[in-house]
């Protein structure tokens, strides 16, 4: 509990600073912020925690685990989907449609997920973290929600412009380099150094989380919104985490793959949903939403599991 408490405090304080910048300072520093992290900070951060990770065990499960919980969202929602349609007319529209599976579909195991599970599970296994965001999250977003984007929206058909935007991610290489740069002895000086730097990264993503969220003006959609947050958000994590122990997966591994699975939405529904000219006003609503319900479903998960 006293975990719990001390992460919504750096957690909720450092987005809620982020959220004041973002509404003080020009539009162009969230712009250049995210930039520095995606090509610099966060793939320090990676190589930082990699090297005091357990990667023994039944870590490879882990995206493979990913991908089912992927597409457990994909199903529930468009069978939710179906059945809502009679009551909300705004679901018949394909637009709306693709946007509430992505955002029933993939979770911010990033910029949300690694922060949380370095707070309460520790670094021995934030590899297993990592692993279901590189391996797992990444493809499923930028490889199965392309096409289901692609399908429900329209104008955008730049396929080799996609696969390259997923091997030039700097996060994905430094994934590879981190994993051979864990045998490389550091001088105490050194080491010490790396892992306050991974932990300062991880600030500035919290506050660049609030940064977007202060740029996040439209709150339309709940009711469908709740379809996908229900889904994403609490359905798939318990009906999967229940069955972790049949994989082999228990303890403090199985709750990392628990809390991953639980994320809200990830900024990426957002920018797939403008490039595909999806429903850019649900995949709003379920972002703000959702990352705001997270600091009630966090207790939850921690109790189950």
């Amino acid at each position: 509990m006293a975990n719990l408490l001390e992460l919504y405090v750096k957690l909720v304080g450092l987005v809620l600073v982020g959220f004041i910048l973002g509404r003080k300072l020009p539009n162009s520093v969230p712009t250049r912020l995210a930039q520095g992290l995606f090509w610099v900070g966060v793939p320090i951060s990676i190589v930082a925690f990699l090297r005091r990770s357990d990667l023994s065990g039944q870590i490879w499960i882990a995206p493979a685990i990913a991908y089912l919980a992927i597409l457990l969202g994909a199903f529930l929602a468009w069978w939710g989907m179906k059945g809502q349609a009679y009551f909300t007319k705004t679901i018949h529209q394909k637009s709306t449609q693709g946007s509430l599976l992505l955002a029933a579909m993939v979770g911010n195991t990033g910029y949300l997920g690694y922060p949380i599970t370095l707070a309460l599970v520790g670094q021995e296994y934030f590899a297993w973290a990592l692993f279901y965001d590189m391996l797992g999250s990444l493809f499923g977003a930028y490889g199965f929600g392309i096409v289901l984007a692609s399908h429900f929206g329209g104008n955008v058909r730049n396929y080799g412009q996609i696969i390259k935007s997923i091997f030039i991610n700097p996060a994905l290489w430094s994934f590879g380099f981190g994993l051979l740069f864990r045998d490389v002895t550091l001088s105490p000086i050194w080491e010490s150094s790396l892992e306050k730097l991974g932990w300062l990264v991880i600030a500035l993503t919290l506050m660049l989380i609030g940064m977007r969220l202060s740029q996040l003006n439209s709150w339309h959609r709940l009711p469908e919104a709740g379809i996908s947050l229900t889904i994403k958000m609490l359905v798939v994590p318990l009906f999967i985490g229940s069955t972790l122990p049949l994989f082999g997966v228990t303890g403090e591994a199985a709750q990392v793959i628990v809390l991953q699975m639980s994320m809200p939405p990830a900024f990426a529904t957002l920018v797939i949903a403008e490039t595909f000219n999806l429903d850019r006003d649900l995949a709003v609503t379920s972002l703000a939403v959702g990352s705001m319900g997270l600091l009630i479903t966090l207790p939850l998960w921690l109790w189950l599991f």
